[in-house]
């Protein structure tokens, strides 16, 4: 199978193993939406996942094979046709009944199965409705973002200690004050900078620009005079390249380098990731005050402010602060002697005694 792999470093296949209709969606949410080739590879592994069930709850393969074994290559456009909202139901009920999928994960297929038909009676118009339309999303839990504290970001940063400390030190740097994606910051190139910013290209091919900071432009240039010094540099403008390959790094080494250094600064086993970076740089931003909603949407890329404001959550300390702000939260029950609440029993009742006259 053909594998071709992004600037970022994704790889993906040509669909080779799909029919042509679905490799027809595809290419149109990768070539004319401009949708990430990670995305896509999503929609194609769910939608794949969905037609493989069809053909064994309709009875067309033999129910002893697995679902990876069942093949939709041939696949016509009349099987889609007829497709409907119960069978819908029914994939959803698999994949929570016995693939034991998140809600996330099966909010996730839904929503590939709904672009799909969508394409195909929206754009193509070659189908009336779409059995999905009207199929509720499975409630997802509004968690918190997971997040590093000022004082553990100050202790990652002191920590990194690798075999390219340069670089990796660079990458931490860059993720804890830019608040990039892991694919964005793989994807950069020496030829993105430009004076104090950088340019990044984000989801769905949109660019945006950056700026630097003071701790920025110091880690990128102490990195990029040791990287100079590679003899074996083959992505000669990619800005963070193995050492020992003088390649592009992929997003899982990134990963690994992220984990090695949480790693040494006794912070693995918290969740924390690329992305809880991209979290914490996010938040640390907001909470300083400089960064309002509208200026955090366009440093983090995002199309819709709604998404934004998951990273305006309020500490528990700020949460403690406001309650205690409130002026009765000082007020306490004056404790009164024995006597004194025999003399008050005695003026209420003298007073209601009055009331009634």
């Amino acid at each position: 199978m053909a594998v071709q792999t992004s600037a970022a470093g994704v790889k993906r296949d040509d669909f080779s193993g799909c029919p042509d209709f679905l490799k027809e969606f595809l290419n149109y949410e990768l070539s004319i939406r401009n949708l990430s080739p990670r995305t896509v590879n999503g929609y194609e592994i769910d939608l794949r996942t969905f037609f493989r069930f069809l053909r064994r709850y309709r009875g067309d393969v033999n129910s002893g094979l697995s679902l990876e074994e069942i093949s939709i290559q041939a696949l016509p456009f009349d099987f889609v046709k007829t497709i409907s909202k119960k069978e819908v139901y029914e994939f959803m009920y698999y994949i929570t009944r016995e693939r034991s999928n998140s809600a996330r994960t099966r909010a996730r297929k839904l929503c590939s199965i709904k672009a799909f038909f969508h394409y195909y009676v929206n754009k193509k118009n070659e189908l009336e409705t779409n059995p999905a339309i009207d199929v509720d999303s499975p409630a997802l839990k509004k968690a918190l973002p997971k997040y590093l504290s000022l004082e553990e970001c100050l202790e990652l940063l002191r920590s990194v200690q690798t075999e390219f400390t340069e670089r990796d030190y660079c990458i931490i740097t860059l993720f804890l004050n830019c608040g990039m994606r892991l694919s964005e910051l793989v994807g950069i190139n020496l030829t993105d900078f430009k004076e104090d910013t950088i340019r990044i290209l984000g989801k769905g091919n949109k660019e945006r620009t950056v700026y630097l900071t003071d701790s920025c432009k110091d880690a990128i240039r102490i990195y990029l005079a040791e990287r100079n010094k590679l003899v074996n540099l083959k992505d000669r403008n990619a800005m963070f390249v193995s050492k020992r390959t003088g390649k592009r790094l992929s997003p899982r080494r990134v990963e690994q380098i992220v984990e090695q250094c949480l790693a040494q600064a006794g912070l693995s086993g918290k969740g924390y990731s690329p992305h809880k970076l991209r979290h914490t740089a996010a938040t640390l931003m907001y909470r300083s005050g400089q960064a309002d909603m509208l200026a955090l949407q366009e440093i983090l890329g995002h199309v819709n402010v709604s998404t934004t404001q998951i990273y305006t959550h309020i500490s528990r300390s700020q949460l403690d602060a406001a309650v205690k702000s409130s002026p009765l939260a000082k007020v306490k029950r004056k404790a009164f002697s024995a006597d004194e609440r025999l003399s008050k029993a005695d003026e209420d009742s003298t007073l209601a005694a009055e009331a009634d006259e």
